[in-house]
């Protein structure tokens, strides 16, 4: 019997447009009610996650930075940590700079960035949508890496970086692994996100990596969790579409890689499901939660 059921957001359990459909949170309600674990784990701020999550009322655990940070919501706390140092985000963002390449910084609470553009710009979309206390937080700054250098507490989940161009982003690639005690992601495929105006549908296709401390992970956050909750492998599911994903889908017991998911993670996955267009989500938890 499965106790915990990991799931990522972007990609996965919001469809391109950033939304959850119905059958999708009806699913993750009756899973919640029947004593499962549900844990939103993604790399957005611990704020956009704790939302949804509380939405779906699997409000409990969530896993936010990409495994930077466990939160844990009857506490109102953060129970486990794994963040940047200030020196590791400014020498970033001195890279990023010199080289003029986007870049956007995640805190526990808000989005740091220069400008809205690729997935801060999905995310301003996202927030016209919803009430004014649910929205993720983007601070535009002019200077960066003078509100870094000043701030004295603000910890830091991970940084996106982000591009159009392949060779651009794959030579800065190679400079920002020169930065010790970092990992930086091998995301091999465009993210590819709809953002709508109006009538209109505007398509963000972007080439981008993610930097978080070394060996952060959702696995290593999600084994804390277990850990607590006295939850053995075995009965975990963990279900993502990128490389971001890669270790809870190889370590649980059932890994699920969505039907949009890049190559990658369909061969380490143990099954494959529908798209994150087509309640992929919401297919595993019938199958295997509510009519265990």
């Amino acid at each position: 019997m499965y106790k915990l059921v990991a799931i990522d957001l972007d990609g996965t359990l919001l469809n391109s447009y950033g939304e959850i459909s119905n059958e999708t949170r009806e699913a993750i309600k009756k899973s919640v009610e029947k004593g499962v674990e549900i844990i939103l784990a993604s790399g957005r701020p611990i704020s956009s996650v704790e939302d949804l999550a509380n939405e779906l009322q699997a409000n409990h655990y969530i896993v936010s930075g990409n495994g930077a940070t466990v939160y844990d919501m009857r506490k109102s706390e953060t129970v486990y940590d794994r963040f940047l140092s200030k020196e590791q985000i400014l020498n970033i963002v001195k890279i990023c700079e010199e080289n003029s390449i986007y870049y956007n910084i995640y805190t526990e609470n808000e989005v740091l960035t220069k400008s809205l553009n690729y997935n801060t710009l999905f995310y301003h979309s996202e927030n016209t949508h919803k009430q004014e206390e649910k929205r993720t937080n983007i601070n535009i700054l002019t200077d960066v890496y003078d509100y870094v250098l000043r701030a004295n507490d603000q910890k830091y989940l991970k940084v996106t970086v982000c591009d159009q161009s392949r060779i651009v982003f794959g030579s800065i690639i190679k400079k920002l692994r020169t930065i010790g005690d970092i990992d930086v992601l091998d995301v091999e495929h465009m993210s590819k996100k709809i953002i709508k105006a109006g009538t209109e549908e505007i398509l963000v296709e972007y080439c981008y990596t993610e930097i978080t401390n070394q060996n952060v992970n959702k696995w290593t956050a999600l084994e804390y969790i277990m850990e607590q909750e006295n939850i053995k492998r075995e009965e975990v599911i963990a279900i993502g579409d990128n490389v971001n994903d890669k270790e809870m889908i190889e370590e649980a017991g059932l890994g699920v890689a969505m039907g949009n998911s890049t190559q990658a993670i369909k061969e380490i996955a143990d099954i494959e499901t529908a798209t994150n267009n087509e309640d992929g989500v919401c297919k595993i938890l019938e199958k295997y939660i509510l009519n265990d």
